[in-house]
């Protein structure tokens, strides 16, 4: 073989390598050399000696698991995740059930401007998270939103949507509008690659359309909805942006109120960098470990039905 044809051979194999390579290098840049600092931060502390002053007097020093043990037993944490956790209690069953609803009706012979109502379904989601909030926030405050003026005109009574436990149900309905139409083109794109021949089967079996939508559609689409939840699950436990964006306008919201606070305030608040890449990681950590839990769970559900369906 000559050297030119080597050549020639070469460059043919290493060609999906060079396509690859842009997309490695910001990779590594972007995300696996930050996740990697942060780790290295979160095992290191800052020493003070005397008070603090001079040359010399704060040094950063090894600290070992002891900014993961206070993360641990940091009852703002805690009480954060726990808080992130109603909070999806209330947003992932009602968002998912509205996007399945909607697609449903998508996919319906007697659902008519099939294209403006799906656009007008998903242009919420093309909105950006802190826009949504603020626009809602305005509407939820009582002395500016037209809920409030309608209410007190009509002598009912105007309920403070940012405080106490009302608060959830506000910071939901931000996520629900949001995020409903996004999870309800997936399931909608599901639906469309459903082959007409099996509407058609179940048509001429007698099935009605809601036995069509609950036996054949709904089943089918399995998939989709296991996706869904997935990314629901995710966006869930990483809300920042809205409570973050109504914290100036309500006096019930902590700095503190979900973990990825907790993470911003020591980390820019109070300074503590190291304490923050700790909790920071540990998010992490919680999120892969319920993903990966989530997931597998439902491949080996997938495997079972599938094993079932074979033996019949």
């Amino acid at each position: 073989m000559s050297s030119s044809t080597s050549r020639r051979s070469y460059g043919v194999k290493g060609a999906p390598y060079g396509f690859l390579l842009p997309a490695t290098v910001l990779f590594a840049l972007f995300f696996a050399l930050p996740i990697g600092y942060a780790v290295w931060l979160s095992f290191r502390k800052v020493k003070v000696s005397g008070l603090g002053l001079g040359p010399g007097a704060r040094k950063e020093v090894w600290a070992g698991l002891e900014n993961y043990t206070s993360a641990l037993t940091d009852s703002e944490l805690t009480d954060g995740a726990l808080r992130v956790l109603g909070y999806g209690c209330i947003v992932v069953p009602v968002m998912l059930g509205l996007a399945l609803l909607f697609a449903l009706m998508m996919d319906s012979d007697a659902v008519r401007f099939t294209p403006f109502t799906r656009l007008a379904i998903f242009l919420p989601y093309a909105i950006p998270g802190v826009v949504a909030a603020l626009l809602w926030g305005f509407l939820y405050l009582p002395d500016v939103s037209p809920f409030s003026y309608v209410l007190e005109k009509l002598g009912l009574p105007q309920p403070d949507l940012l405080d106490g436990g009302p608060l959830y149900f506000a910071l939901s309905n931000i996520a629900v509008w949001g995020g409903t139409g996004f999870n309800m083109i997936v399931i909608y794109t599901s639906l469309q690659a459903i082959p007409a021949e099996v509407h058609e089967a179940a048509k001429l079996d007698g099935a009605t359309p809601l036995q069509i939508a609950l036996k054949i559609k709904i089943p089918m689409v399995a998939p989709s909805l296991v996706l869904t939840f997935f990314f629901s699950i995710i966006a869930t436990l990483q809300v920042f942006g809205e409570p973050m964006t109504l914290k100036p306008l309500t006096n019930a919201m902590s700095t503190t109120w979900s973990p990825l606070m907790k993470v911003y305030r020591d980390a820019f608040g109070t300074g503590d960098i190291h304490a923050a890449a700790a909790e920071a990681v540990l998010i992490a950590v919680v999120t892969l470990v319920l993903s990966f839990g989530f997931l597998r769970t439902a491949n080996r559900r997938n495997q079972r039905d599938v094993s079932q369906g074979a033996a019949r």
